[in-house]
């Protein structure tokens, strides 16, 4: 898998995972989905993504 197809897995899942302890636990979850969010819009004017860098580390390559 591709490094960026491998990023907006884990985003997603991440997405999903907040969404779901929202519902079901607290509804202060939301907040781990408005980081997520922010940090996928910083990402974007960046190009760099702390996922991508713990990723490299652990040897995928783009």
């Amino acid at each position: 898998m591709r490094l960026e197809a491998a990023i907006r897995l884990i985003a997603g899942s991440m997405l999903i995972l907040s969404f779901l302890l929202t519902w079901f636990m607290d509804p202060r979850w939301v907040w781990f989905s408005v980081f997520i969010a922010l940090n996928l819009m910083q990402s974007a004017f960046t190009g760099w993504c702390p996922m991508m860098t713990l990723l490299k580390k652990l040897g995928m390559e783009n």
